[in-house]
C-alpha cells in the first residue's frame, strides 16, 4: 500500500508544473470568458445581463451566417488538404530524382508568416494582378474578377456562365471565401505531406508486396491495404484540420478585411468584430460567441471519435 502510494505522489509531483501551466494558460481563461459571457463587457459600463448575450445570439442573423460560411470553409478546405496532400506524399514516398528538395518545397509554405504570404495572395487576386492576366494567358475567355470583393456564390457564378440562374439559397460559398480557402489548402498542404509520408513510411514493404502477388491493383491496394494502415494518420489529420478550420481568422482578416458584409466572416471573425471593433456589441457578446463556437468544436471532435474511431485500423489489435 506504501508503494501505491509513493508512485501516485510521484505521479502528481510530475503532474503538477503542467497542470499549473494548463490551469492558468488554458482553464483559467476559459472560465474567465464564461463569466465575462454574463456581463455586458463594454468599458466603463460592465453590467450583469445572465444569459442575454446568449439568447441574443440565437437570434442573430449575422452570427447564423458566420457560422454558414465557418461550414463552407471546413468542407472547401477539409478535404482537399487530405486529398491533394496524400497524392502528393505518394509521390513523394517514391524513390525519385530531387525527392528531398520536392519535400522542402512543399513544407514550405506551412511555416511562412500566414499574415506575409496571405499579403503576397492577396496582390495575386487583386483584379489586376497575377490570376487574371494568367487566365488569358492560358486562353480562358472570362470576365474580369475583382476575386476578393466578389460576395456572389461560387455555384452561381458557374450557373451565370452556362446560362442558368440559380436560387439564392443555392449560391453557395462567395466568389471571395473560395479564394481564401485556395490559400489556406496551400497553406496547411505541406504539414499534411510531412505527416502522411511520416504514416506512408510505416506501411510494412512485405504486407504490399504479398497483396501485389495475390492480385492487387493498384486501386485495391490502396483501398484495402494501404488506407486501412495510414488511417489512424488521415483520422489525426481530419481532427486537427477540422479544429483549425474552425479557428481561421489571420487569412481572411488580411485578404477580405470587413468580412465583405458576411459573405467571407466566419464565426471567429465574427467574434472579432463584435468583441474589438467600433460598434460591435461588446466582450461580453463576443465571449458568448467564442464560448459557443468551443462548444461546437468540442461535440463536432467527440462527434468524430464516435462515428470514425471505430473505423480506424490500429497495428496489433
Amino acid at each position: 500500500m506504501g508503494s501505491r502510494r509513493k508512485q501516485a505522489l510521484i505521479a502528481v509531483v510530475c503532474l503538477l508544473p503542467s497542470a499549473l501551466v494548463l490551469g492558468t494558460f488554458h482553464l483559467g481563461p476559459l472560465l474567465r470568458a464564461v463569466g465575462v459571457s454574463l456581463h455586458t463587457g463594454a468599458i466603463g459600463h460592465n453590467e450583469w445581463v445572465g444569459l442575454a448575450n446568449y439568447r441574443e445570439l440565437l437570434s442573430d442573423r449575422a452570427f447564423w451566417g458566420s457560422l454558414v460560411n465557418t461550414l463552407w470553409f471546413v468542407l472547401g478546405t477539409v478535404p482537399a488538404t487530405l486529398l491533394v496532400g496524400y497524392l502528393l506524399a505518394e509521390l513523394l514516398n517514391r524513390d525519385i530524382r530531387g525527392r528531398g528538395l520536392y519535400r522542402l518545397l512543399f513544407f514550405t509554405p506551412y511555416v511562412v508568416s500566414p499574415v506575409a504570404a496571405s499579403a503576397v495572395w492577396k496582390w495575386m487576386f487583386e483584379a489586376s494582378a497575377a490570376v487574371n492576366a494568367k487566365l488569358v494567358a492560358w486562353g480562358f475567355t472570362v470576365p474580369e474578377q475583382n476575386w476578393l470583393l466578389q460576395p456572389r456564390g461560387i455555384f452561381a457564378l458557374l450557373g451565370e456562365a452556362v446560362g442558368h440562374e440559380l436560387p439564392a439559397w443555392a449560391g453557395g460559398p462567395s466568389l471571395a471565401l473560395c479564394c481564401v480557402m485556395v490559400v489556406s489548402v496551400w497553406t496547411m498542404l505541406g504539414f499534411a505531406v510531412v505527416v502522411l509520408l511520416a504514416g506512408l513510411s510505416q506501411v510494412p514493404t512485405d504486407v504490399l508486396e504479398a497483396a501485389r502477388l495475390d492480385g492487387a491493383t493498384g486501386w485495391q491496394l490502396r483501398r484495402r491495404v494501404i488506407m486501412p494502415l495510414l488511417s489512424p494518420t488521415l483520422f489525426f489529420l481530419l481532427i486537427v484540420f477540422v479544429i483549425k478550420a474552425f479557428q481561421a481568422f489571420n487569412t481572411i482578416y488580411v485578404m477580405t478585411p470587413g468580412g465583405l458584409s458576411g459573405r467571407t466572416g466566419t464565426v471567429t471573425f465574427y467574434i472579432y468584430e463584435s468583441a474589438f471593433m467600433m460598434g460591435g456589441k461588446g466582450a461580453g457578446f463576443g465571449s458568448a460567441v467564442a464560448l459557443v463556437l468551443f462548444v461546437l468544436i468540442v461535440s463536432l471532435t467527440l462527434l468524430q471519435f464516435r462515428v470514425l474511431g471505430k473505423r480506424v485500423h490500429y497495428g496489433g489489435r
